[in-house]
């Protein structure tokens, strides 16, 4: 193993694709292709916590804007297996996701021209705005692309969360006919002793 190998010993997970500023062209087109396999895939799902992921891609094109900014704009595709919240079945789905990256040379002056707050807002996140520098990390692009787009609750077809309910010892558990408009007069009614009924109808 070289010194430079034991230096920066390869991540897990890790897909590269990075591209040097200087050697993008303002002029003609730049196509970027990045479709991952092997080794980076399982890494990467193993970071994402996924069960499985097959068939990832992030294809598009770089463009220039104004006189040094670029932007992507591209395509990720990917089938991701997640554990279901309520079975732990794995739960396959298929993600189609439009990714759009602006690399800005003056990214703090957009961020002091954004759009004004009051004393206690804060400034919502850009995650589609990044500062320029010699390189472009496409492949971290692809990584944070992919998880923003998992499904937060994937569940499994036929799956039903289960009704608990809780009552303290010697009580009958609240139901959902409970919390219905009127189930306070349904249960006052009930206490009610049939001949005390008669007595109220008489007068």
């Amino acid at each position: 193993m070289t010194s430079s190998q034991s230096a920066n010993p390869p991540q897990k997970g890790q897909i590269d694709l990075v591209l040097p500023v200087a050697a993008l062209a303002r002029r003609g087109d730049n196509p970027v292709s990045l479709v991952p396999d092997g080794e980076a895939l399982a890494g990467l799902a193993e970071d994402l916590g996924l069960l499985g992921l097959r068939k990832v891609s992030l294809k598009g094109g770089l463009y220039p804007v104004g006189k040094r900014d670029w932007q992507l704009r591209a395509r990720l595709g990917a089938t991701v297996i997640q554990p279901c919240i309520v079975t732990l079945d794995p739960v396959t789905t298929r993600l189609e996701e439009e990714v759009e990256r602006l690399w800005s040379a003056n990214v703090e002056d957009i961020s002091e021209a954004g759009p004004e707050t009051g004393p206690d807002e804060e400034m919502p996140e850009d995650t589609s705005l990044e500062k320029l520098g010699k390189e472009l990390d496409i492949g971290q692009v692809l990584r944070e692309a992919l998880a923003l787009a998992l499904p937060l609750y994937p569940r499994a077809e036929n799956a039903r969360l289960e009704t608990t309910r809780f009552a303290a010892p010697g009580t009958r558990p609240m139901s959902d006919d409970d919390a219905r408009p009127f189930a306070g007069l349904a249960a006052l009614r009930g206490k009610l002793d049939p001949s005390d009924e008669g007595e109220s109808g008489a007068d």
